[in-house]
Formats: C-alpha cells, structure tokens, sequence
C-alpha cells in the first residue's frame, strides 16, 4: 500500500515536472530532489513509486524492473548502465537490473548495473550491490554487499498473501 503523501509534496512535484521540466518524463510523482533518467525504461509492480523518497537517483538507460511493493530509501542509486572505461561519450551494454517483489533499499544503497536481487532481498544502508542476489529472503549489507541474515521463507510468503 502505498504512504500518504501531503498536498505540499504533489504541490512541488508539479512545480518541478510540470513547469520547471525538471524529470518531466517521469508518469508518477517524485520527490524534487530525486532524479530520474529513462522513465521508460523502468517497468513498476504494484505500490512501487520510484523516486518518491528525497535524493534517490535512477539511470534505467539499460532497463530496470521493480516488484511489487518495493520500497526505495532516500538517497538510493539505482543505475543501470555505464559508460566504456576509455570513452566516456559510450555507453555499455548490460542486462536490466531486477529486483523482485516486497524488496527494501535502505538509505544510501547502491545497486550497480545487471545486478538482480530475488524476492524479500533488504539491502542494508550504504551497501554496495555488485553482484547478484538471485534466490531473495535475506539482508544483504557491506561494500561490496554480501549476505548478513537470511530471511524465513514461509514467514515471507504468508505476508505476501496477505496483500
């Protein structure tokens, strides 16, 4: 389900969609700090706003698809494609990023490009994502992230049913 946001926080998404320009791409609303490159690119699940949180940036110029009901911290980058190590004008060929259903990115993550996370994958603040974490059900958390906690499955899913 998604949070209630205040009158003020779609006042100023208008302002800087709308009339500024500033992510104006973007179909949903986001928070004016958070910037957003290729929209389209990015393929939402059900109470997935991208970029509603304060400072999160995404480059989905490669593609990025997120769960249901996902849930992006503030300051969160998401980025999707990079450029050649020699020419920076190029950019690189990757797989999407994916991340699956009922997944937390904790303030200050970053999750670099073809990385996929499972279902129930929580990425603790200030990780760093390399590599991927494909089976879900655990936190994962350091630079470069790794497995700290690994999360009760039949726990998880009763949850998700109940949505």
């Amino acid at each position: 389900m998604r949070r209630e946001m205040s009158a003020g926080f779609y006042l100023l998404d208008f302002i800087f969609r709308k009339i500024l320009r500033q992510n104006s791409d973007t179909k949903w609303a986001i928070h004016h700090t958070s910037t957003i490159h290729s929209p389209g690119r990015i393929v939402r699940g059900k109470g997935v706003y991208p970029g509603d949180s304060p400072g999160v940036y995404i480059n989905a110029a490669n593609g990025v698809e997120l769960g249901d009901y996902t849930n992006i911290g503030p300051n969160v980058g998401i980025v999707s494609a990079n450029h050649d190590f020699v020419n920076n004008d190029k950019h690189v060929q990757e797989p999407p990023v994916r991340i699956g259903k009922f997944c937390w990115m904790g303030m200050g993550a970053v999750i670099l490009p073809g990385v996929t996370l499972g279902d129930f994958t929580i990425v603790g603040a200030g990780a760093i994502v390399t590599r991927s974490f494909d089976e879900g059900y655990c936190v994962v958390a350091g630079n470069p992230a790794r497995i700290i906690k690994q999360l009760d499955r039949v726990e998880c899913n009763a949850f998700a049913k109940s949505k």
